[in-house]
């Protein structure tokens, strides 16, 4: 056991809803109060699980998981530093729903650096109780891997699995193994030093950032609606290495406007594995040159959480613009 990994002694689990807890109702499954109940009764009934000692928070309003919003990822990042520096638990669990678990866990990446404690993230993709849930075994698994002892930080644990979060995605909307890990272009400088607005202690604000994914055809109307929208940043998904309609003047001119105005544009790759080298094509360095900005191989899940964190955090335009290429916690390693 290496000095950086924390054996868990008392782990918090926060419960925000998700299918893994949902039952059936009129309408078709929804998230369910009572889970605290349930995760007892099953531990309780396999004496051969050695799991750390636990307690438990529901979180209000238990959600879908595609109702999750930034505004909510505040008051996740709020409960977990609770969890730690004043409920006297040494770990987190979050059991999350599914379809924007990668989002949550990456966001939290960025929202609790500095966090001197590990935190993990799960879900199942079917409910307890049914046959062949994926539930339990998630929940066990990971509250195990705690036990067994984990670096300070962020994962992702799903099907006996440990996942970097800004380093995977939601792939199937089936099946045992919904998340990959994406093979992406690493290799960015990572940042020297922490500004001390992005450490967890300091307090974070909601921001608004958008995602567009090019297709071909798309025109400056489009991309002008969004950044018309009141967002402060945008994750522009581009094709290949970061190309974009570079003959198109009217699209370059809504992306120079952006940045004359303060928008910070970040371009991802819509490739599953690769990342964005805006100066390999003309097309890519027609955007750098109107002030978008590499995200290297960051995912979508990475760039929309790191974007809300630095936005968030209080930073001037040009510190978000010079953090954004650089690595913080693993997401252009």
């Amino acid at each position: 056991m290496t000095a950086t990994h924390h054996i868990a002694q008392r782990v918090m689990v926060l419960y925000t809803g998700g299918t893994i807890g949902m039952q059936a109702s009129a309408n078709g499954l929804a998230p369910a109060s009572g889970f605290e109940a349930r995760m007892n009764d099953y531990l309780a009934s396999q004496p051969q699980l050695h799991v750390p000692q636990w307690r438990f928070r529901e979180m209000s309003p238990l959600i879908d998981s595609a109702n999750m919003t930034p505004a909510y990822w505040l008051r996740l990042r709020a409960a977990i530093i609770e969890a730690i520096e004043q409920d006297g638990c040494d770990s987190v669990l979050v059991l999350h729903g599914t379809d924007t678990l990668a989002y949550s866990a990456a966001a939290m990446c960025f929202q609790l650096l500095g966090l001197q404690a590990p935190v993990l993230f799960t879900g199942s993709m079917l409910p307890a109780g049914v046959p062949d849930s994926d539930a339990w075994p998630n929940v066990s698994g990971a509250l195990s891997a705690l036990g067994q002892g984990q670096p300070h930080g962020v994962q992702l644990y799903f099907h006996g699995e440990l996942l970097a979060p800004t380093r995977c995605a939601k792939v199937r909307s089936f099946g045992h193994h919904p998340f990959v890990a994406l093979k992406r272009n690493g290799g960015s400088a990572k940042a020297e030093s922490l500004p001390l607005a992005l450490t967890y202690q300091q307090p974070k604000q909601e921001a608004s950032v958008g995602v567009l994914p090019l297709v071909p055809g798309i025109g400056a109307a489009q991309l002008d609606a969004i950044l018309g929208s009141g967002i402060q940043a945008l994750v522009l998904e581009c094709f290949g290495s970061g190309t974009g309609p570079s003959d198109n003047p009217a699209f370059l001119a809504s992306l120079q406007g952006a940045y004359e105005k303060g928008i910070v544009v970040v371009a991802i790759t819509q490739c599953h594995e690769g990342g964005v080298e805006l100066d390999v094509y003309e097309a890519g360095s027609r955007l750098r040159g109107v002030g978008v900005l590499s995200g290297g191989g960051m995912t979508r899940e990475a760039a929309f959480g790191k974007l809300n964190t630095l936005l968030g955090s209080g930073l001037s335009v040009a510190d978000v613009r010079r953090l954004v290429e650089l690595d913080l916690c693993g997401e252009l390693a």
